[in-house]
C-alpha cells in the first residue's frame, strides 16, 4: 500500500497516542533543550535543564549574567558543555535584543529567519528547524535519525545526512504547523517503540506499506 506524506501522518496519528511531544515550560526552556540534546540522550538533558531551573527560572536575564564557567556546570550532565553553553549564552543575548518578543524577531526576519538561527553559534539544521518549527510556529519537518530511518523503511532510498533527506520532504498545504508537531512527535514515538537495536525493526503496522513522495 503506498502513501503520501500526509496519508503517512494519518496513519501513525491513528495507531499511536499524541500530543505535545516536546517538553518543555516556555519557549526559552525549549530552545536550551534543543541545544543541550545535541549529541547525546534526553535524560541527561533533563539533568541540565533542572539544573538551569533552579538557578535560573528560565530567565533569559538570570542565564545572561551567569559567568560561563558556572553555565558549564550547570549543563556539563549533557556533554559538549563548552561548546553548549556558549551556544545558549550567545542564542540568549540575541533574543534579548528584541525582549524576548518570538513574534518581533519573526518579523524582523521574515524568510531569512532560518539564515540567522544558523548564523548563531552551535544552531545546525536539525536545531534550526526545531526552533522554527516549535518557537516560531513555522511549518518544518524534522529530518532526525528517526525520520530518516522510517523514510528508508517505506522504501526510499539511501539517506546519508540531514540536509540530504530534508531536500526529499515537502510538507503539503495540508499540514498545519499542529500537524507538523504531532508528526515530529509521532516519528520519534514510532522509532523508540519499532527499532530494535542494531537497527532492525519490529514488526508493524507500516510493514506492507510504501511511501510516495510529492514533487
Amino acid at each position: 500500500m503506498e502513501l503520501t506524506l500526509f496519508k503517512l501522518y494519518l496513519l501513525m496519528k491513528n495507531h499511536l497516542p499524541t500530543g505535545h511531544w516536546w517538553p518543555a515550560g516556555s519557549k526559552l526552556e525549549l530552545i536550551v533543550g534543543a541545544i543541550l540534546v545535541q549529541n547525546t540522550n534526553w535524560k541527561n538533558v533533563e539533568y541540565s535543564l533542572a539544573n538551569l531551573k533552579a538557578d535560573t527560572q528560565f530567565n533569559r536575564t538570570k542565564i545572561i549574567g551567569l559567568s560561563l564557567e558556572c553555565l558549564e556546570t550547570l549543563i556539563r550532565p549533557s556533554g559538549f558543555y563548552k561548546n553548549k553553553a556558549k551556544s545558549i549564552l550567545a542564542i540568549t543575548q540575541w533574543l534579548d535584543g528584541f525582549g524576548e518578543d518570538y513574534d518581533a524577531i519573526a518579523r524582523h526576519y521574515g524568510d531569512g529567519l532560518r539564515r540567522q538561527l544558523l548564523a548563531l553559534p552551535g544552531i545546525g539544521d536539525e536545531t534550526a528547524d526545531v526552533l522554527m518549527l516549535y518557537v516560531f510556529g513555522q511549518k518544518a519537518f524534522i529530518s532526525d535519525k528517526y525520520a530518516q530511518r522510517l523514510l528508508m523503511k517505506l522504501g526510499v532510498a539511501d539517506l546519508k545526512n540531514y540536509r540530504e533527506t530534508a531536500k526529499l520532504i515537502r510538507l503539503s498545504e495540508e499540514f498545519s504547523v499542529e500537524d507538523a508537531k504531532a508528526f515530529h512527535g509521532l516519528i520519534v514515538d514510532f522509532g523508540k517503540e519499532y527499532l530494535g537495536r542494531g537497527g532492525a525493526w519490529k514488526p508493524s503496522f507500516l510493514d506492507d506499506k510504501k511511501l510516495t513522495l510529492q514533487r
